[in-house]
């Protein structure tokens, strides 16, 4: 299955039903302590409003309320990795993707073989406190050849002039959480990344 190249990250399936229509193709939902009645609400919410606009649908962290929900794709951090059950995701059908911040997170990452990595955070990030420096775009170059084939996500601090550097240094997809929330016209900005996530990939010639 192909990914789209703009990945919008949100908090609440508020923001999915309000954005996805204006033609996310690729959408998280990162929800965090937060008690299972509403997290379940949120998550039907959400695969209803993305199965109406065919958007892929992940789910952040909770993968037994994914596999419950009828969900097919989950994204794990490194700290949830100890608490996931990989034989039941598996033997539930679902997809992952994780996420890496150094060479030791990318060898545990890619035992599990997942269907994407995710390198981060690429610039300075203001959504959460980091263990980890800003990598740069230019360690995507590095992710890639390690890799391979297996679609690379940027996240962290990425804008819409930021998207030409991380694509040209070896991203699949560009995943963006403040640049559109924090935005004083979320829809609009959600449509110029779409647009420029679009031409980017275009541009760039067959893959």
């Amino acid at each position: 299955m192909k990914l789209d190249p703009f990945y919008l990250i949100v908090d609440s399936a508020d923001w999915i039903e309000r954005l996805v229509p204006c033609g996310v193709k690729l959408v998280q939902l990162r929800m965090k302590n937060i008690d299972p009645p509403t997290l379940i609400d949120h998550v039907r919410r959400a695969r209803q409003i993305c199965v109406r606009h065919g958007c892929q649908l992940i789910i952040n962290d909770y993968w037994q309320t994914a596999i419950d929900e009828g969900c097919d794709f989950i994204h794990l951090g490194q700290e949830d990795l100890a608490g996931a059950d990989i034989n039941a995701i598996r033997k539930a059908n679902l997809k992952i993707g994780i996420s890496t911040h150094d060479e030791v997170e990318l060898e545990t990452a890619l035992a599990l073989a997942p269907d994407y990595v995710a390198l981060g955070p690429i610039y300075p990030t203001t959504l959460k406190k980091m263990n980890w420096p800003a990598q740069g775009p230019e360690k995507l170059a590095l992710w890639k050849s390690r890799i391979g084939t297996m679609p690379l996500v940027a996240i962290g601090g990425l804008r819409v002039d930021r998207l030409a550097g991380v694509f040209a240094n070896g991203a699949d997809i560009a995943a963006v959480v403040t640049d559109i929330t924090q935005n004083q016209d979320p829809k609009a900005q959600t449509k110029r990344w779409i647009e420029q996530t679009s031409a980017i990939r275009q541009n760039s010639g067959p893959e």
